[in-house]
C-alpha cells in the first residue's frame, strides 16, 4: 500500500513535521522521511526545542563546547543550537526545495515570542535571524498580533520568507494575507525580484475546538440554556472554520490583483494547518488532517500525527467539500451566543502568553543542561 503521507502530494499538499531535534537530523532520519515519506518541511518553536533540549542527550556536546569558548547567556546558547538545527535541517531538504524551484523544502524558525507585541523588535530580530541561518529555504515565523501584521509586510517586502503563526481567525488571516501581498507589491513597485519569497499562514486547530468546549461548560455549568448546542459543536468548529478559511484564500488568491503579482513570478502564501494533534480522546487522531486536504495548503503535523496518518490516514481532496455543513456549525456556534472573534482573540492572547513561558522554560532548560555538562 502507499504511504498515506506521500499521497498527500497528489492531492496538493506538502506534509511537515512539528518537530525537530538535533539526533533526527545527524541520524539521517529526516533525509529518510524526506524521501519515504514526502516529507516537504519543519516547524520549529520555543516549546519544541524546550522538548528537545530536555528529553535527550543531544545537546549536550554543543552546549559544552559553546561554554569552553566562552559562551554563558542562555539566550545565546539557545539561539546557537537553534540556528545550527536549522541550517542543518534546512540542508536536508535543499534537494526538495531546488526540485520544487522554492516552492516546498523549508524549515521554520520563530522570533522571540518576548517580542510579539513589538513590531520594530520584531523586525530586527527577524531580520537578524535570516542572517545567521543564511539558507533560501528558511522560514521566520513572526505571530499575528497586531503589532506583527505591519512586520510581516516589512520583512517580505525585504524578501524573507514568513511563516506568520498564532492564526486562528478569518479576520487576522485576512490581514496576514493583505501584508504578504502588500510586501510583494512594495518589491515589484521597488524592481526587485518576487519569485523566490514564500510564505504559509498558520492556521491553529485543536485549540480552537478546546476554547469552544472550555466555554460552552462554563456557561452550562452557569445556567445558559443555549450552551449545549454550543458544546455539540466541539470537534468541528475547527475544521469549519478552516475550510472557510480556504475559501478566503481561494479568494484572496485569484483575481487581477493576484494575477499581476504572479505575472512576475510571486508565490502564493500557502495556508499551512497547525496544532494538528487531537487532544479530545474522542475524536480521531487523525480528525484535524483527513478534512483539509487540497491544493496550496501544508499540513504540519506533531510526531504523534504524523505516525498515525502514515499508519492510516485516508488521503483526498477534502477541503473544498462540505462548505454548507460548516456554514451551518458556524451558525450554530453564533446562534448559541458564542462569538468566535472572542473565542479566537482570546486564543491568540494565551497563544502569546504559551510561547512565552515555553520560552521561558526552554532558557531554563538550557541553563540546567549548561551547569551540568560545564559546571562553574
Amino acid at each position: 500500500m502507499s504511504n498515506p503521507l506521500a499521497q498527500l502530494r497528489e492531492f496538493g499538499q506538502s506534509p511537515w513535521l512539528d518537530s525537530i531535534r538535533r539526533g533526527m537530523i545527524d541520524s539521517g532520519e529526516l533525509e529518510a522521511m524526506r524521501d519515504s515519506d514526502g516529507l516537504g518541511g519543519i516547524t520549529s518553536n520555543p516549546a519544541i526545542f524546550e522538548k528537545a533540549v530536555s528529553d535527550s542527550d543531544d545537546y549536550r556536546g554543543p552546549l559544552k563546547d559553546l561554554v569552553e569558548a566562552g559562551v554563558t547567556d542562555p539566550e545565546v546558547l539557545y539561539e546557537r543550537i537553534a540556528t545550527a538545527d536549522i541550517r542543518a535541517a534546512a540542508d536536508v531538504l535543499e534537494p526538495l526545495y531546488r526540485r520544487t524551484d522554492g516552492r516546498d523544502g523549508f524549515v521554520s524558525l520563530e522570533v522571540s515570542p518576548r517580542l510579539a507585541r513589538d513590531t520594530d523588535g520584531t523586525v530586527a530580530e527577524a531580520r537578524r535571524l535570516w542572517s545567521e541561518v543564511d539558507r533560501p529555504n528558511a522560514m521566520i515565523k513572526v505571530p499575528a498580533t497586531p503589532e506583527g501584521i505591519p512586520a510581516i509586510e516589512t520583512l517580505v517586502a525585504e524578501g524573507l520568507n514568513i511563516n506568520v503563526t498564532l492564526l486562528f481567525s478569518r479576520a487576522m488571516y485576512g490581514r496576514a494575507a493583505e501584508a504578504y501581498l502588500r510586501g510583494l507589491e512594495h518589491r515589484l513597485e521597488a524592481g526587485r525580484p518576487v519569485d523566490r519569497v514564500a510564505g504559509v499562514a498558520s492556521f491553529f486547530l485543536s485549540r480552537i475546538d478546546a476554547k469552544l468546549e472550555e466555554t460552552a461548560r462554563a456557561r452550562r455549568d452557569d445556567g445558559d440554556g443555549r450552551a449545549g448546542e454550543a458544546l455539540a459543536e466541539a470537534g468541528n468548529l475547527a475544521v469549519a472554520n478552516a475550510k472557510m478559511a480556504y475559501r478566503d484564500w481561494q479568494e484572496r488568491f485569484s483575481g487581477e490583483r493576484w494575477q499581476r503579482l504572479a505575472g512576475a513570478g510571486a508565490r502564493p502564501q500557502w495556508l499551512l494547518w497547525a496544532s494538528t494533534g487531537t487532544k479530545d480522546p474522542g475524536l480521531s487522531d487523525v480528525h484535524y488532517v483527513e478534512p483539509l486536504i487540497g491544493p496550496g495548503t501544508v499540513a504540519t503535523l506533531p510526531p504523534d500525527t504524523y505516525e498515525a496518518f502514515r499508519d492510516h490516514g485516508r488521503p483526498g481532496r477534502t477541503l473544498d467539500t462540505g462548505l454548507e455543513e460548516a456554514e451551518r456549525v458556524l451558525a450554530a456556534v453564533e446562534g448559541a451566543g458564542i462569538a468566535l472573534d472572542d473565542l479566537t482573540d482570546q486564543l491568540l492572547d494565551e497563544g502569546v502568553d504559551k510561547f512565552a513561558s515555553a520560552f521561558d522554560r526552554l532558557l531554563e532548560a538550557v541553563q540546567e543542561v549548561r551547569h551540568e555538562v560545564a559546571p562553574a
